[in-house]
């Protein structure tokens, strides 16, 4: 498994569809704080989008999509002085998976959120920038047009278990969505994030998910990359913010968590399976990372 599919199944990624909006004439929608990441497509038309705490709107045109990677309240509308109405009444009213507001159907967006497991906060969310914008003059984005596409055809033809395969593919968006910004501002990103962006820290980073209980070194991960031990080091500390041994520390720790919160196997085997030769240089470990020892943490898991 590469990084970036390794943990947005760690996180238990998951696609939630809302009911499309139509707008028309003069018009705004404010929306309180979504949970987990909001997502919406320019379908048709044109709009403003306005978050909280950014100084300028951003220009929505059709094909245009965006990611909210954090919790903030948000506008979209057709213009500055439009008044905003409260979005929950709005789709409260919704018919047929679709909301209105103002006159007319000049604009109409898709859209829904992502939601994800524990920790979700640490390893993903906190490293992408407040909003992700693909316009979609970006030629790299076919296969974001051809996901929403799909998600439209899925969702307006109804067939059995359309819902599921809508919520599917709008997991595929989100990939290639990353991937996209990744290529475009790979400076608007960091920690591994970051490190997927530079092709060495990329192939030291796939090694260490690869085989994350190999009792790695600096000298043999750097062979794997075909550079030397200072280079991969530096490299890898510039980007990711932290040593490569640090890194996986940290990964084997998230790995060994996920168990625990599975529950079902043995401290012993947990450890065993993330490379730690005992259960206590597993407990010593997970209690310098996370704070509380792996007994602790398999009775009270953290809050994501």
């Amino acid at each position: 498994m590469d990084p970036l599919e390794d943990v947005l199944t760690l996180l238990e990624t998951r696609g939630h569809l809302s009911a499309g909006l139509v707008a028309g004439g003069r018009w705004a929608v404010r929306f309180e704080a979504p949970q987990g990441v909001k997502f919406n497509a320019v379908r048709r038309g044109s709009c403003l989008l306005e978050v909280e705490g950014l100084d300028t709107p951003v220009e929505l045109a059709e094909g245009d999509c965006y990611l909210l990677a954090h919790r903030r309240p948000f506008t979209p509308r057709s213009a500055a002085e439009a008044v905003p109405v409260p979005a929950a009444p709005l789709f409260a009213r919704s018919e047929d998976g679709v909301a209105r507001a103002g006159q007319g159907d000049d604009t109409f967006l898709v859209g829904g959120r992502f939601s994800f497991g524990a920790r979700a906060q640490e390893l993903l969310l906190d490293r992408l920038p407040p909003v992700i914008h693909l316009p979609a003059g970006t030629g790299d984005a076919e296969t974001v047009r051809w996901a929403l596409a799909a998600i439209d055809r899925e969702l307006s033809e109804r067939q059995m278990g359309s819902t599921l395969v809508a919520e599917h593919l709008a997991v595929v968006m989100l990939v290639h969505v990353l991937r996209l910004h990744l290529a475009r501002q790979p400076h608007a990103v960091s920690g591994w994030l970051a490190g997927l962006a530079d092709p060495v820290v990329a192939i030291a980073l796939a090694a260490l998910h690869r085989d994350p209980a190999r009792p790695w070194t600096v000298a043999a991960l750097a062979r794997a990359c075909a550079v030397s031990r200072s280079t991969l080091a530096a490299r890898f500390k510039a980007t990711v913010g932290q040593g490569p041994l640090e890194y996986l520390t940290r990964w084997r720790i998230e790995l060994a968590a996920r168990q625990l919160r599975e529950g079902g196997s043995t401290l012993a085997s947990v450890a065993h399976s993330v490379g730690y030769g005992s259960e206590s240089a597993l407990s010593v470990a997970f209690k310098r990372v996370l704070g509380v020892p792996p007994s602790h943490y398999r009775k009270q898991p953290p809050p994501s």
